[in-house]
C-alpha cells in the first residue's frame, strides 16, 4: 500500500510557487490507478515525488507502512517502486538485450522471454534485441523499450508518466492491450499519469489533480462519466 500524507512541494523560483498542495492519496495493493487533470496541474511532479526524484516540502510518503519520505530513487527502486520517464533515458554501449536483462534482474533471462517483452510493446525482437540503446533509436522506440523494461522488472508499484507520449497510433493500441494485460495479471499496483480516455477507461480508480490539489478520487465508474460529460478537453489545457 502506498500512502501520501499532506504532500506539498514549493519551488523557490522568485515566485515561491506551490506545485503540490496538501495532497492525500492512498493506493491499495493490486489497483490500477490513473492520475489525470489539466496540464500544469502537478501530475508529473507528483509521480516524481513518489519515485524519489523530487523531495516534498511537507508531508510523508509511506510504503507498506514504512516511511520512505527521505529514501532516494535508488533505495525506492530496491523497495519495489518502478518508474518510466516521460522522456526515456538513452544508454550508450548497452544493447536492448542488456537493458531488459538488467531490468529483470535475471542474467539467465532467455532471448525468448526478452522477445516476448519486446513484442508486447510492438517491437520485432529480431530488429531490436541486439540494437544499441543510443541516438540511433527514435524517442518512440526508446519509450517502448523502457516500457518493456518496466514490465520485465515486475515491481510491486509501477509508475508510468504519460506513456503515450511519442507513441504512434498503432503502437498506442498495442500499449492499451499491454496495460489491460498488466491490470489483469499484476499482484502489485500500477499508477499511470495520462489524460487519454482509453487509458482512463481501463483504470480501477481515477485521481484528478488540478492546480496542485487533488480535486477528485474514486472508482472509474463514478469519476469518468463526469469527466466525459463535461468539456472533453478540460483536463488537456492548463498552465504548462
Amino acid at each position: 500500500m502506498l500512502q501520501l500524507q499532506h504532500i506539498s512541494l514549493q519551488v523557490e523560483d522568485g515566485a515561491n510557487r506551490e506545485i503540490l498542495k496538501d495532497v492525500n492519496l492512498t493506493v491499495d495493493d493490486g489497483r490500477f490507478v490513473v492520475i489525470t487533470g489539466p496540464n500544469g496541474g502537478g501530475k508529473s511532479t507528483l509521480a516524481k515525488v513518489i519515485a524519489g526524484i523530487l523531495a516534498p516540502t511537507e508531508g510523508r510518503i509511506l510504503l507498506d507502512g514504512r516511511d520512505i519520505t527521505q529514501a532516494s530513487i535508488t533505495e525506492r527502486a530496491k523497495m519495489g517502486i518502478g518508474f518510466a520517464f516521460q522522456q526515456p533515458v538513452r544508454f550508450k554501449g548497452l544493447t536492448v538485450r542488456d537493458l531488459i536483462t538488467l531490468a529483470a534482474g535475471d542474467e539467465t533471462l532467455s532471448d525468448c522471454d526478452i522477445g516476448r517483452y519486446l513484442r508486447s510493446v510492438g517491437l520485432c525482437p529480431r530488429d531490436y534485441i541486439d540494437r544499441e540503446a543510443n541516438a540511433s533509436l527514435s524517442g518512440g522506440e526508446m519509450k517502448r523499450i523502457e516500457i518493456a523494461m518496466v514490465l520485465a522488472r515486475k515491481t510491486p508499484l509501477t509508475i508510468f508518466d504519460e506513456p503515450e507520449a511519442g507513441i504512434d497510433l498503432w503502437s498506442f493500441g498495442n500499449l492499451i492491450d499491454v496495460f489491460a494485460d498488466l491490470r489483469r495479471e499484476t499482484e502489485g499496483s500500477v499508477l499511470i499519469i495520462s489524460h487519454q480516455e482509453r487509458i482512463l477507461n481501463i483504470a480501477d480508480e481515477i485521481v484528478v489533480l488540478s492546480g496542485g490539489s487533488l480535486t477528485m478520487h474514486g472508482p472509474k465508474d463514478e469519476i469518468l462519466p463526469g469527466l466525459l460529460r463535461g468539456d472533453r478537453c478540460a483536463f488537456c489545457r492548463g498552465e504548462e
